[in-house]
């Protein structure tokens, strides 16, 4: 029995231990959202380097992981990532600056601020977003309304929904929150997409309504209105041209800063000379960032403008492949023979 009891209280101890562990490392890692989810992030690191590992000391590790849930659980750790990155523009902000801080250093991203930086990712975001479906560049007497998708404000009760009563908040829905609209009638959303066949307006308004996707938040279609694969999270579309417009946009801006960069570089030596010759670090003097900009900018729109020619061209041939086959005139004649 005291043996029993012995046992309890080490048990005991080591949790409790893995829970004060686990506080240190937090505290260490200096995170603002703790979550579970990054297992080879910081605070692991320094949770191992306080002795606690799976392994080693596997009481404590579950101890030091109950805590992280509920710590997790308190702050909304990782409901809150998914708050804030439940939407493709929002993951693709998050890539653009990934992209441009590893591309450029954290000075000289810091260097050139939140304006030059979003000058550059308008060279992605735009492109990548015109080609997503939720607005038609080309559709500017409508207010920009994406084909085969009607007016957010129509009039009550019209048969024709494509004209709207209410165009300075149609412009706000489409380009502020990003909102497609709601799918046209088949006769009407006919008119917009000559090819559009019965078969394919039924089973992507299937898709639309019924198919609740991934936990309610991704769904797929091989279809959509105009017959190319699409990708919907939480509604906003994703297609094969957007994505490849944005990866080549990224890809563009991240070869083009890493280019070398103007400015010359100094020495700064820390130390006794002679003492501590290896502790010597290069500072970077100030205007290092001159031409980032434009040379950002530049290999953005580049990079997107290939990859929408890229991607519009294989959407092309997926909806070629999708349309009808009608029997061609000749064929129709020998048949009748």
């Amino acid at each position: 029995m005291k043996q029993f009891q012995n046992l309890l209280n080490n048990l005991g101890s080591n949790l409790a231990t893995g829970v004060a562990k686990s506080a240190e490392a937090t505290r260490r890692a200096e995170e603002i959202y703790p979550t579970v989810l990054n297992l080879r992030g910081k605070y692991h690191k320094e949770l191992k380097d306080l002795g606690v590992s799976l392994r080693e000391t596997p009481v404590q590790a579950v101890g030091a992981f109950g805590a992280r849930l509920m710590t997790d659980i308190a702050n909304d750790g990782t409901r809150g990532i998914y708050w804030r990155y439940n939407h493709p523009l929002a993951i693709l902000d998050k890539a653009v600056d990934r992209t441009l801080e590893t591309a450029v250093g954290p000075e000289a991203y810091k260097e050139l601020g939140k304006q030059k930086t979003g000058l550059i990712a308008l060279g992605v975001t735009l492109p990548a977003t015109a080609l997503a479906g939720t607005y038609d560049i080309t559709n500017v007497g409508e207010m920009f309304r994406p084909k085969g998708y009607a007016q957010a404000y129509a009039e009550e009760g019209s048969e024709d929904r494509r004209e709207t009563q209410q165009p300075v908040q149609e412009l706000f829905e489409r380009f502020f929150l990003q909102r497609q609209g709601r799918p046209l009638k088949y006769e009407t959303a006919k008119e917009d997409i000559p090819d559009l066949t019965p078969e394919r307006y039924a089973n992507f308004m299937r898709n639309y309504y019924q198919d609740k996707g991934l936990f309610g938040i991704v769904k797929y279609t091989s279809e959509n209105l105009e017959g190319v694969p699409e990708l919907r999270m939480l509604g906003y579309p994703v297609n094969i041209a957007s994505a490849a417009t944005a990866i080549g946009g990224l890809a563009g801006a991240s070869l083009a800063l890493r280019a070398p960069k103007a400015g010359k570089s100094v020495v700064v030596q820390q130390g006794i000379p002679g003492v501590a010759d290896d502790v010597s670090t290069i500072k970077t003097t100030p205007g290092f960032t001159k031409g980032l900009t434009r040379r950002g900018f530049a290999g953005a729109v580049a990079g997107a403008a290939a990859g929408a020619l890229t991607g519009t061209a294989v959407n092309e041939v997926i909806a070629r492949a999708n349309r009808p086959q009608l029997p061609t005139l000749e064929s129709y004649s020998q048949e009748v023979q």
